[in-house]
Protein backbone atom coordinates (compact mmCIF):
# COMPACT_ATOMS: atom_id res chain seq x y z
CA UNK A 1 0.00 0.00 0.00
CA UNK A 2 2.94 2.39 0.95
CA UNK A 3 3.99 3.27 -2.25
CA UNK A 4 0.92 3.99 -3.55
CA UNK A 5 0.06 6.10 -0.76
CA UNK A 6 2.42 8.22 -2.23
CA UNK A 7 1.20 8.70 -5.34
CA UNK A 8 -2.02 8.93 -4.53
CA UNK A 9 -3.53 12.63 -4.35
CA UNK A 10 -6.58 13.65 -2.11
CA UNK A 11 -9.06 16.26 -2.90
CA UNK A 12 -12.46 17.27 -1.94
CA UNK A 13 -15.35 19.05 -4.06
CA UNK A 14 -18.12 20.97 -3.94
CA UNK A 15 -20.12 20.39 -6.99
CA UNK A 16 -22.59 22.97 -6.91
CA UNK A 17 -25.36 24.36 -8.88
CA UNK A 18 -23.56 27.66 -9.29
CA UNK A 19 -19.94 27.36 -7.98
CA UNK A 20 -17.74 24.35 -8.14
CA UNK A 21 -14.63 24.75 -5.37
CA UNK A 22 -11.53 22.20 -4.67
CA UNK A 23 -9.76 21.47 -1.89
CA UNK A 24 -6.50 20.02 -2.39
CA UNK A 25 -3.53 20.35 0.26
CA UNK A 26 -5.76 22.14 2.68
CA UNK A 27 -6.35 25.15 0.36
CA UNK A 28 -9.13 25.75 -1.78
CA UNK A 29 -7.57 25.09 -5.29
CA UNK A 30 -10.44 25.99 -7.63
CA UNK A 31 -13.12 28.28 -6.61
CA UNK A 32 -15.00 28.63 -10.11
CA UNK A 33 -18.50 28.98 -11.81
CA UNK A 34 -19.84 25.63 -12.59
CA UNK A 35 -20.42 26.76 -16.23
CA UNK A 36 -18.82 25.34 -19.40
CA UNK A 37 -18.79 26.77 -22.62
CA UNK A 38 -19.25 24.76 -25.98
CA UNK A 39 -18.60 24.64 -29.62
CA UNK A 40 -21.30 23.14 -31.14
CA UNK A 41 -20.29 22.21 -34.52
CA UNK A 42 -17.16 20.47 -33.09
CA UNK A 43 -18.87 19.74 -29.83
CA UNK A 44 -15.62 20.84 -28.20
CA UNK A 45 -15.48 22.27 -24.66
CA UNK A 46 -13.77 25.67 -25.56
CA UNK A 47 -13.87 26.97 -21.58
CA UNK A 48 -14.69 26.25 -18.10
CA UNK A 49 -15.20 28.64 -15.43
CA UNK A 50 -14.64 31.88 -15.15
CA UNK A 51 -13.72 32.59 -18.50
CA UNK A 52 -17.10 30.18 -19.72
CA UNK A 53 -19.34 32.28 -16.90
CA UNK A 54 -17.46 35.72 -18.49
CA UNK A 55 -19.43 34.44 -22.67
CA UNK A 56 -22.54 33.86 -20.57
CA UNK A 57 -25.56 35.57 -22.50
CA UNK A 58 -23.16 37.09 -24.78
CA UNK A 59 -22.21 33.94 -27.26
CA UNK A 60 -23.31 33.35 -30.80
CA UNK A 61 -24.84 30.53 -32.03
CA UNK A 62 -21.93 28.20 -33.14
CA UNK A 63 -21.08 28.49 -28.95
CA UNK A 64 -23.19 27.73 -26.26
CA UNK A 65 -23.11 28.02 -22.66
CA UNK A 66 -23.71 25.20 -20.20
CA UNK A 67 -24.79 24.82 -17.15
CA UNK A 68 -24.18 21.43 -16.21
CA UNK A 69 -25.51 20.76 -13.19
CA UNK A 70 -29.14 21.37 -12.32
CA UNK A 71 -30.51 22.23 -9.15
CA UNK A 72 -27.53 20.55 -7.14
CA UNK A 73 -27.70 17.44 -9.44
CA UNK A 74 -26.12 16.37 -12.97
CA UNK A 75 -28.28 17.41 -15.88
CA UNK A 76 -25.20 17.50 -18.56
CA UNK A 77 -22.95 14.17 -17.89
CA UNK A 78 -20.84 14.88 -20.79
CA UNK A 79 -20.12 18.29 -19.99
CA UNK A 80 -20.04 18.10 -15.89
CA UNK A 81 -17.61 15.24 -16.83
CA UNK A 82 -15.17 17.30 -18.44
CA UNK A 83 -15.63 20.62 -16.48
CA UNK A 84 -14.42 18.32 -13.00
CA UNK A 85 -11.64 17.05 -15.24
CA UNK A 86 -9.91 20.41 -16.55
CA UNK A 87 -10.82 21.92 -13.12
CA UNK A 88 -8.93 19.18 -11.19
CA UNK A 89 -6.33 19.40 -14.21
CA UNK A 90 -5.81 22.90 -13.40
CA UNK A 91 -5.19 22.57 -10.03
CA UNK A 92 -1.46 24.08 -9.30
CA UNK A 93 0.41 21.05 -7.88
CA UNK A 94 -0.95 18.25 -10.00
CA UNK A 95 0.05 20.50 -12.91
CA UNK A 96 3.93 19.85 -11.80
CA UNK A 97 2.54 16.09 -11.94
CA UNK A 98 4.65 13.75 -14.58
CA UNK A 99 1.62 11.55 -14.89
CA UNK A 100 -2.02 12.26 -13.25
CA UNK A 101 -1.79 10.52 -9.95
CA UNK A 102 -4.96 8.62 -8.33
CA UNK A 103 -6.96 10.47 -6.43
CA UNK A 104 -8.54 9.73 -3.23
CA UNK A 105 -12.03 12.47 -3.46
CA UNK A 106 -14.44 13.16 -0.95
CA UNK A 107 -17.51 14.82 -3.15
CA UNK A 108 -20.31 16.61 -1.90
CA UNK A 109 -24.04 16.16 -2.56
CA UNK A 110 -27.69 17.50 -1.99
CA UNK A 111 -29.16 15.45 0.58
CA UNK A 112 -32.58 15.13 -1.62
CA UNK A 113 -30.56 13.25 -4.30
CA UNK A 114 -31.68 10.04 -5.50
CA UNK A 115 -29.90 6.23 -5.60
CA UNK A 116 -29.55 6.69 -9.51
CA UNK A 117 -28.04 10.57 -8.95
CA UNK A 118 -25.76 9.43 -6.72
CA UNK A 119 -24.26 6.55 -8.88
CA UNK A 120 -24.41 9.32 -11.83
CA UNK A 121 -21.72 11.42 -9.42
CA UNK A 122 -19.53 8.48 -8.61
CA UNK A 123 -18.60 7.32 -12.27
CA UNK A 124 -18.22 10.68 -13.31
CA UNK A 125 -15.04 10.96 -10.91
CA UNK A 126 -14.40 6.77 -11.04
CA UNK A 127 -13.76 8.41 -15.18
CA UNK A 128 -11.70 11.46 -13.86
CA UNK A 129 -8.80 9.15 -12.02
CA UNK A 130 -10.72 9.12 -8.91
CA UNK A 131 -9.67 5.66 -7.29
CA UNK A 132 -11.27 6.00 -3.79
CA UNK A 133 -14.60 7.80 -3.98
CA UNK A 134 -16.61 9.21 -0.91
CA UNK A 135 -19.70 11.06 -0.73
CA UNK A 136 -21.07 13.02 1.90
CA UNK A 137 -24.40 15.07 2.20
CA UNK A 138 -24.47 18.71 2.02
CA UNK A 139 -25.83 19.70 5.17
CA UNK A 140 -23.71 17.64 7.11
CA UNK A 141 -20.15 19.10 4.99
CA UNK A 142 -21.69 22.46 6.04
CA UNK A 143 -22.15 21.65 9.47
CA UNK A 144 -18.81 20.32 9.53
CA UNK A 145 -17.55 23.24 8.19
CA UNK A 146 -19.59 25.59 10.10
CA UNK A 147 -16.92 24.03 12.96
CA UNK A 148 -19.81 22.07 14.81
CA UNK A 149 -19.00 18.86 16.60
CA UNK A 150 -21.85 16.77 14.81
CA UNK A 151 -20.77 13.63 16.60
CA UNK A 152 -22.17 14.17 20.14
CA UNK A 153 -25.47 13.58 20.99
CA UNK A 154 -26.85 16.95 20.11
CA UNK A 155 -29.21 18.60 17.63
CA UNK A 156 -27.94 20.99 15.53
CA UNK A 157 -29.65 22.74 12.56
CA UNK A 158 -28.67 23.71 9.06
CA UNK A 159 -29.97 25.96 6.43
CA UNK A 160 -27.49 25.47 3.63
CA UNK A 161 -28.88 28.01 0.76
CA UNK A 162 -26.98 27.19 -2.43
CA UNK A 163 -27.45 28.24 -6.30
CA UNK A 164 -29.91 25.12 -7.03
CA UNK A 165 -31.44 23.97 -4.14
CA UNK A 166 -32.06 25.00 -0.32
CA UNK A 167 -30.89 21.70 1.82
CA UNK A 168 -32.54 22.20 5.79
CA UNK A 169 -31.64 19.54 8.30
CA UNK A 170 -31.49 18.54 12.08
CA UNK A 171 -28.22 16.95 12.75
CA UNK A 172 -27.28 14.63 16.38
CA UNK A 173 -24.89 11.79 16.58
CA UNK A 174 -23.40 12.21 13.20
CA UNK A 175 -26.39 11.10 10.91
CA UNK A 176 -29.66 13.61 9.61
CA UNK A 177 -32.23 13.09 12.11
CA UNK A 178 -34.92 15.06 9.94
CA UNK A 179 -34.34 17.12 6.66
CA UNK A 180 -36.12 18.72 3.34
CA UNK A 181 -34.57 19.93 0.17
CA UNK A 182 -36.44 22.69 -1.59
CA UNK A 183 -35.38 24.06 -5.36
CA UNK A 184 -35.97 27.40 -4.02
CA UNK A 185 -32.38 29.43 -3.82
CA UNK A 186 -30.27 31.73 -5.72
CA UNK A 187 -31.27 30.87 -9.09
CA UNK A 188 -34.57 31.44 -8.14
CA UNK A 189 -33.79 34.66 -6.63
CA UNK A 190 -31.92 35.58 -9.88
CA UNK A 191 -35.32 34.83 -12.01
CA UNK A 192 -37.57 36.65 -9.65
CA UNK A 193 -35.47 39.70 -10.41
CA UNK A 194 -35.49 39.33 -14.27
CA UNK A 195 -39.24 38.63 -13.80
CA UNK A 196 -39.71 41.75 -11.69
CA UNK A 197 -37.71 44.24 -13.83
CA UNK A 198 -39.12 43.06 -16.55
CA UNK A 199 -43.03 43.70 -14.94
CA UNK A 200 -41.93 46.64 -13.11
CA UNK A 201 -39.59 48.85 -15.31
CA UNK A 202 -40.41 47.03 -18.65
CA UNK A 203 -36.49 46.26 -18.93
CA UNK A 204 -35.30 42.93 -19.68
CA UNK A 205 -32.25 42.44 -17.96
CA UNK A 206 -29.92 39.14 -18.47
CA UNK A 207 -29.08 36.37 -16.08
CA UNK A 208 -25.47 38.12 -14.55
CA UNK A 209 -27.08 41.15 -14.52
CA UNK A 210 -30.07 40.10 -12.16
CA UNK A 211 -26.92 38.17 -10.42
CA UNK A 212 -25.18 41.54 -10.14
CA UNK A 213 -28.24 43.57 -8.65
CA UNK A 214 -28.98 39.99 -6.23
CA UNK A 215 -25.56 40.52 -4.74
CA UNK A 216 -25.27 44.40 -5.03
CA UNK A 217 -28.59 45.25 -3.37
CA UNK A 218 -30.16 42.41 -2.63
CA UNK A 219 -32.37 42.28 0.23
CA UNK A 220 -34.77 39.71 2.36
CA UNK A 221 -36.48 42.63 4.24
CA UNK A 222 -37.42 45.75 3.11
CA UNK A 223 -36.40 47.74 6.71
CA UNK A 224 -32.43 47.34 6.68
CA UNK A 225 -30.45 48.53 9.55
CA UNK A 226 -27.70 49.72 6.81
CA UNK A 227 -29.25 50.26 3.28
CA UNK A 228 -27.16 49.41 0.35
CA UNK A 229 -27.52 52.66 -2.30
CA UNK A 230 -29.66 52.51 -5.17
CA UNK A 231 -28.30 50.49 -8.23
CA UNK A 232 -28.12 51.96 -11.70
CA UNK A 233 -29.41 48.69 -13.96
CA UNK A 234 -28.56 48.58 -17.82
CA UNK A 235 -30.51 46.63 -20.03
CA UNK A 236 -33.26 46.58 -23.28
CA UNK A 237 -36.09 48.39 -23.48
CA UNK A 238 -39.55 45.80 -23.94
CA UNK A 239 -41.40 49.01 -25.30
CA UNK A 240 -38.74 50.86 -27.72
CA UNK A 241 -36.20 47.53 -27.95
CA UNK A 242 -33.56 50.62 -27.33
CA UNK A 243 -31.05 49.43 -24.61
CA UNK A 244 -31.78 51.67 -20.94
CA UNK A 245 -30.98 52.17 -17.78
CA UNK A 246 -32.89 52.75 -14.79
CA UNK A 247 -32.64 52.98 -11.29
CA UNK A 248 -33.31 50.26 -8.63
CA UNK A 249 -33.59 50.08 -4.76
CA UNK A 250 -33.27 47.45 -2.44
CA UNK A 251 -36.54 47.58 -0.98
CA UNK A 252 -37.87 46.70 -5.07
CA UNK A 253 -35.40 43.87 -4.81
CA UNK A 254 -37.06 42.73 -1.59
CA UNK A 255 -40.64 42.78 -2.75
CA UNK A 256 -39.52 40.73 -5.67
CA UNK A 257 -37.84 37.95 -3.80
CA UNK A 258 -40.86 37.51 -0.82
CA UNK A 259 -42.52 34.87 -2.36
CA UNK A 260 -39.50 32.53 -2.92
CA UNK A 261 -38.07 33.79 0.59
CA UNK A 262 -41.57 32.96 2.11
CA UNK A 263 -41.19 29.32 0.70
CA UNK A 264 -37.48 28.86 1.88
CA UNK A 265 -39.42 30.00 5.13
CA UNK A 266 -42.20 27.96 5.19
CA UNK A 267 -39.66 24.88 4.41
CA UNK A 268 -37.88 25.42 7.73
CA UNK A 269 -40.82 25.58 9.97
CA UNK A 270 -41.87 22.05 8.59
CA UNK A 271 -38.72 21.08 9.54
CA UNK A 272 -38.65 22.25 12.88
CA UNK A 273 -42.13 20.74 13.36
CA UNK A 274 -40.88 17.38 12.74
CA UNK A 275 -38.30 17.38 14.97
CA UNK A 276 -37.74 15.11 17.73
CA UNK A 277 -38.92 17.16 21.14
CA UNK A 278 -35.21 16.52 22.22
CA UNK A 279 -33.46 17.70 19.68
CA UNK A 280 -36.15 20.80 19.08
CA UNK A 281 -34.87 21.92 22.99
CA UNK A 282 -31.44 21.84 21.54
CA UNK A 283 -32.22 23.82 18.75
CA UNK A 284 -33.92 26.29 21.20
CA UNK A 285 -30.56 26.66 22.61
CA UNK A 286 -27.83 26.31 19.64
CA UNK A 287 -30.41 28.16 17.40
CA UNK A 288 -29.79 28.01 13.28
CA UNK A 289 -27.25 27.97 11.33
CA UNK A 290 -26.99 29.24 7.62
CA UNK A 291 -24.27 28.18 5.14
CA UNK A 292 -24.18 28.79 1.18
CA UNK A 293 -24.30 31.64 -1.28
CA UNK A 294 -27.86 32.57 -0.46
CA UNK A 295 -27.14 32.96 2.95
CA UNK A 296 -25.33 35.89 2.10
CA UNK A 297 -28.67 37.83 0.96
CA UNK A 298 -28.99 41.43 3.53
CA UNK A 299 -31.48 40.61 6.12
CA UNK A 300 -32.20 36.96 5.46
CA UNK A 301 -31.08 36.06 9.13
CA UNK A 302 -33.07 38.66 11.04
CA UNK A 303 -36.12 37.41 8.60
CA UNK A 304 -35.59 33.63 10.00
CA UNK A 305 -35.33 34.67 13.32
CA UNK A 306 -38.37 36.65 13.63
CA UNK A 307 -40.24 33.61 11.84
CA UNK A 308 -38.60 31.03 14.21
CA UNK A 309 -38.09 33.41 17.12
CA UNK A 310 -34.88 31.58 17.73
CA UNK A 311 -31.03 33.06 16.87
CA UNK A 312 -30.07 32.69 13.61
CA UNK A 313 -26.08 32.44 12.50
CA UNK A 314 -24.28 33.08 9.37
CA UNK A 315 -21.07 30.82 9.04
CA UNK A 316 -18.16 32.53 8.23
CA UNK A 317 -16.91 32.75 4.56
CA UNK A 318 -20.73 30.65 3.87
CA UNK A 319 -19.45 30.48 0.27
CA UNK A 320 -17.06 27.79 1.59
CA UNK A 321 -18.65 26.35 4.29
CA UNK A 322 -19.53 23.00 2.69
CA UNK A 323 -15.73 23.15 0.58
CA UNK A 324 -14.24 23.36 4.24
CA UNK A 325 -16.62 20.75 5.82
CA UNK A 326 -15.90 18.16 2.83
CA UNK A 327 -12.04 18.99 3.34
CA UNK A 328 -12.17 18.40 7.32
CA UNK A 329 -14.18 15.13 6.59
CA UNK A 330 -11.06 14.23 3.66
CA UNK A 331 -8.76 14.78 6.19
CA UNK A 332 -10.28 12.84 8.78
CA UNK A 333 -11.53 10.12 7.35
CA UNK A 334 -11.50 7.45 10.13
CA UNK A 335 -13.37 9.89 12.24
CA UNK A 336 -15.78 10.26 9.50
CA UNK A 337 -15.93 6.92 7.97
CA UNK A 338 -19.81 6.41 9.47
CA UNK A 339 -20.99 10.07 7.78
CA UNK A 340 -19.51 9.15 4.25
CA UNK A 341 -21.22 7.28 1.61
CA UNK A 342 -18.61 4.90 -0.04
Amino acid sequence: MGFFDFLTEEIAIDLGTANTLIIHNDKVAVDSPSIVARDRITGKIIAVGKEASMMQGKTHENIKTIRPLKDGVIADFDASEKMISMFIKNIPALKKKWFPPALRMVICIPSGITEVEMRAVKESAERVNGKEVYLIHEPMAAAIGIGLDIMQPKGNMIVDIGGGTTEIAVIALGGIVCDKSVKIAGDVFTNDIIYYMRTQHNLYVGESTAENIKITIGSATEDLQSPPDEMSVQGRDLLTGKPKQVSVSYREIAKALDKSILRVEDAVMETLSQTPPELAADIYNTGIYLAGGGSMLRGLDRRLSQKTDLPVYIAEDPLRAVVRGTGIALKNLDRYKSILIK
